[in-house]
C-alpha cells in the first residue's frame, strides 16, 4: 500500500564550534535512524556547528568548517538512502542564513532558510541573521566547489519549498517558527503537506515543557498530519541548558516522547505512522477543506524516495501515548545537575568546590550536585560508554566504575565551611551533617585570621578602627566590616579551589560554585566579589520559593535528614555579632522584604515590563487585602531604591544556569543601566499622587457615609 511511514527525530547533545564532535554525534543520530527503519531523519537546530555560536557566527571560518562536514556526511555511505535533515548557517548572496540543509544520497534537495527568527530574552538571532522573508520563493543557490565535487551539483534550490515525495509531502519549520502566530505549517497544512517537521534549539525554563508540547499537539490537532520535533540539549557553551524532549505527534496526539533531562549525548526517537490516519483526519474537517481550495500553493521539490514500502499491510504503527511531564522539583535536581555534568567534562576540571554555609542555598547547590553524581551512576549502570569515559577521566583513574553516588561524591566534590567570630555552631554543624550525608570531601576552616590581617592594614594607614552598629560603629563601618568578611571567603575559595587536591596528591583542580539565588541578585543582596563571585552557579537562575520547595523534594527523595534543620533556620548571611551567642542578623529584616515579595517584584519587572508606577498600579490591588495604597507605594520604592543602587553587581553576576523569565542576569537576558539616578523622582512623584488621590476618594466616601447616617 505504502502507507506506513517510518521517521526519526534526536536530542543532540551538541557544543558551539566543536565540528568533529558535532559531526561524530550526528553520525550516530543517523546510524541509529537507520537501524531502526527510518527513511528521514531530522536533527536539532544548527547542529552543524552549534546553536550556541554567538558573534563567531560573523566568521567565514564558521561558515568554512560547516560545509566542510556538510561535505563529510554527504560523501558518507552512513547517510545512503536515507532523507538527512541538517542545520547550519549559509551564506546566500552576501546574507546569512539559519538553514536547514536537506539531502538525500549525495545530493541536496533543498535549503530551507529560517522565516521567524528568535529575538526575545536570551535570543539573538537577528544580530547574525537575517529572516528569509519571500514566502513561497526559491531561487538558485550556487554550492561551494566543497559540495561540488562530492554532489556534482552547480546549484540547488534555496527559499521556501515543500518536498514532494513518492507517497507524502514534508514541510519545514524552524524553531521559533512553531511559536510564531502566523506558523508556516497552517498553510503547509492547507496545501496537503502530511509532515512537518521542527529543528529546536529550545532551552530549559522552569515549567516551560508543557507549552512547547502544547504547541507541538495542537500544530496538528487543527488539520491534522504528522509533527516531528528535534532540539539541541545539554550546555552548549553558556548559561543556557537545552532540555531535548524531541517527540512526534499525530493529528492532536503525542505518539513518541524523548527524554528531557539525561546524560546521553545522542537520543534518537523512531515512530511508525499511517498516513491514512492523516487523510482520514482530514476528510471531515470541511471547514479545513474549503480553506485549502483557497490556499496559494508552495513550490514542491520532486523527491524520486518513499518514506513508506511497498508492502506494509502488516507493519505495526505507533499508538498515542500520554506525555509525563516533571515536577518543579524534579526539574531542578535534574537541569542544573545535567548542565554541571556538561560543564565539568567540558571544561577538563577534576571537580566542584563549594563555599556551604549551612543554609539553604548553599545546600541546595551541594544537593543539586549530589543529584549530578546520581544521574552519572545510573548513566554508567545503563552502560552509557560515554559518561564513564568521562568519569575515568576526571577522578583520573582508568578503571574507576560510579556506582554508589556518595563515594563519586567524595571523589568530585569538595565542600568548605568558612567560619568567622559571628558564625553560630547551628549552621557550621548543618553544613557538616549535610556534607557526611552526600559524601563531600569536607573542610573546616575559620577565616578570623585573614579578616583581623585586612581590616589591621586599613587601621595602620589610617589609624581609624572601624566596628560594628553593636558595638557603636556607623552603618558604613558595619557595612565594611561585612564586607571584608565575605571577599575573604572569595579569595579562599579559589585558592583551596586550586591547591585542595594538591595537597591532597591528586591532579587537577576545582570549578569553584556561587549559591546567590535569583531573588537576592535582583535585590543586589550580595557582596560584590564575595562567594557569589564563582566560576558557575547552578542556582543562580531560580527563586528562594522553588529552592525551599527543592529542599523539600531531596529530603523525601534523596532522604537527607540533614536538610529539615536548614528548611526551618531563618535564612542569615552570618556577617554581624552573635547576641548571647545567638544569630542576630535575619535576611529578610535586613533586605526591607520577604522573598515571596521579591518573586513578585521580579516577574512584575521583567515579566510584565512594570516600571515602579505601573507596579504600584497593579500591586495595589494585588495586595488591597493585605496593604493600604500607602504601604504598597513604600515597598515599591524601597525595592526599586534597593534595586538600581545595586544594579552594578549584575554586571560581574557570575554565569548562571537560566531557569527563571524574570532573571536580573545583566549579560543578555535582562539588558537595563547600571547607574541609575536611585531617586526616581519622576516616577515616584506619580505614585505620590495617585495615593494623595486614592486617599482623598477614601476621605470622601467616608463623610458621604457619615452625612447618609
Amino acid at each position: 500500500m505504502g502507507r506506513a511511514v517510518t521517521v526519526a527525530t534526536c536530542a543532540l547533545n551538541q557544543w558551539a564550534l566543536d565540528f568533529e564532535g558535532n559531526l561524530e554525534r550526528i553520525f550516530r543520530s543517523i546510524d541509529i535512524a537507520k537501524s531502526k527503519g527510518a527513511r528521514y531523519r531530522l536533527g536539532p537546530e544548527l547542529e552543524i556547528c552549534g546553536y550556541g555560536c554567538s558573534d563567531h557566527y560573523y566568521e567565514p571560518d564558521t561558515l568554512l568548517h560547516s560545509f566542510q562536514v556538510l561535505a563529510k556526511l554527504l560523501e558518507s555511505p552512513a547517510t545512503q538512502d536515507i532523507i538527512c535533515d541538517v542545520g547550519m548557517p549559509v551564506l546566500h548572496r552576501n546574507a546569512r542564513y539559519n538553514c536547514r540543509v536537506i539531502f538525500l544520497n549525495k545530493k541536496i534537495l533543498l535549503i530551507r532558510p529560517k522565516i521567524s527568527l528568535a529575538n526575545t530574552g536570551n535570543y539573538r538571532e537577528l544580530r547574525w541573521f537575517t529572516p528569509w522573508s519571500k514566502a513561497r520563493h526559491v531561487e538558485e543557490y550556487f554550492l561551494p566547489r566543497i559540495i561540488q565535487e562530492v554532489t556534482g551539483q552547480e546549484t540547488v534550490p534555496f527559499g521556501d519549498a515543500v518536498l514532494a515525495t513518492k507517497d507524502t509531502c514534508l514541510g519545514a519549520e524552524i524553531c521559533e517558527e512553531l511559536w510564531a502566530p502566523n506558523s508556516p505549517h497552517i498553510e503547509m497544512g492547507l496545501d496537503g503537506v502530511e509532515i512537518f517537521t521542527n529543528s529546536s534549539g529550545s532551552h530549559h525554563v522552569l515549567r516551560k515543557a508543557q507549552a512547547r508540547v502544547d504547541l507541538v499537539n495542537s500544530a496538528t490537532a487543527k488539520n491534522g498530519g504528522i509533527y516531528i520535533l528535534a532540539n539541541q540539549k545539554g550546555c552548549d557553551g553558556d548559561r543556557l541548558y537545552y532540555d531535548g524532549c524531541a517527540m512526534i505527534s499525530m493529528n492532536g496526539e503525542t505518539v513518541a516522547q524523548g527524554s528531557q533531562f539525561s546524560l546521553d549525548d545522542v537520543e534518537v526517537l523512531v515512530a511508525t505512522l499511517d498516513l491514512e490516519d492523516v487523510r482520514s483526519y482530514r476528510a471531515e474537517i470541511s471547514s479545513c477543506n474549503l480553506a485549502a481550495s483557497k490556499v496559494n500553493p508552495y513550490p514542491r521539490v520532486k523527491v524520486n524516495f518513499a518514506l513508506s514500502c511497498p508492502d506494509d499491510i502488516d507493519v505495526p504503527t505507533c499508538m498515542p501515548i500520554q506525555w509525563r511531564h516533571h515536577s518543579p522539583e524534579e526539574e531542578i535536581s535534574l537541569g542544573p545537575a545535567c548542565w554541571l555534568w556538561d560543564y565539568l567534562r567540558r571544561s577538563k576540571q577534576a571537580g566542584f568546590l563549594l563555599p556551604l554555609s549551612g543554609g539553604i542555598d548553599s545546600s541546595a547547590t551541594a544537593c543539586i550536585v549530589y543529584s549530578m553524581c546520581h544521574q552519572v551512576c545510573l548513566a554508567v549502570k545503563n552502560g552509557n560508554a560515554d559518561v564513564l569515559a568521562d568519569a575515568r577521566r576526571i577522578v583520573n583513574d582508568e578503571v574507576y566504575i560510579p556506582e554508589d553516588p556518595r563515594e563519586f561524591c567524595k571523589r568530585v566534590f569538595t565542600t568548605c565551611y568558612m567560619a568567622s567570630e559571628n558564625s553560630s555552631q547551628d549552621t557550621c554543624q548543618r553544613a557538616k551533617l549535610l556534607a557526611e550525608q552526600i559524601g563531600s570531601y569536607h573542610i573546616n576552616l575559620n577565616i578570623d585570621v585573614a579578616v583581623k590581617a585586612v581590616v589591621g592594614i586599613f587601621c595602620v594607614v589610617t589609624g581609624q578602627t572601624p566596628r560594628f552598629s553593636v558595638h557603636g560603629g556607623s552603618s558604613r563601618e558595619n557595612l565594611a566590616l561585612q564586607n571584608v568578611q565575605a571577599r575573604v571567603r572569595m579569595v579562599l575559595a579559589y585558592l583551596f579551589a586550586q591547591l585542595t587536591l594538591w595537597a591532597r596528591g591528586m591532579p587537577g583542580g576545582l570549578l569553584v560554585l556561587g549559591s546567590a539565588n535569583v531573588d537576592e541578585s535582583l535585590r543586589g543582596y550580595l557582596t560584590k566579589y564575595d562567594c557569589s563571585s564563582a566560576d558557575i552557579n547552578p542556582i543562580g537562575g531560580i527563586s528562594k520559593t522553588d529552592l525551599k520547595n527543592f529542599i523539600q523534594y531531596c529530603i523525601e527523595n534523596f532522604q537527607l535528614t540533614a536538610l529539615r534543620s536548614i528548611m526551618s533556620a531563618p535564612p542569615t548571611a552570618e556577617l554581624e555579632p552573635l547576641l548571647d551567642g545567638q544569630i542576630a542578623q535575619i535576611d529578610e529584616v535586613d533586605m526591607g522584604m520577604t522573598y515571596a515579595e521579591l518573586s513578585i517584584y521580579g516577574k512584575l519587572r521583567k515579566m510584565a515590563k512594570a516600571g515602579p508606577y505601573s507596579m504600584f498600579c497593579k500591586l495595589i490591588n494585588m495586595w488591597k487585602e493585605i496593604c493600604t495604597p500607602r504601604e504598597v507605594a513604600s515597598k515599591v520604592k524601597h525595592f526599586f531604591r534597593m534595586y538600581s543602587v545595586n544594579r552594578h553587581k549584575m554586571t560581574t553576576l557570575t554565569p548562571s544556569y537560566h531557569a527563571e523569565n524574570y532573571s536580573p542576569d545583566d549579560n543578555r537576558f535582562d539588558l537595563r543601566p547600571f547607574l541609575y539616578n536611585t531617586s526616581w523622582s519622576w516616577q515616584f512623584r506619580c505614585i505620590d499622587k495617585q495615593v494623595n488621590d486614592l486617599s482623598e476618594g477614601i476621605c470622601l466616601i467616608g463623610e458621604l457615609r457619615f452625612d447618609l447616617h
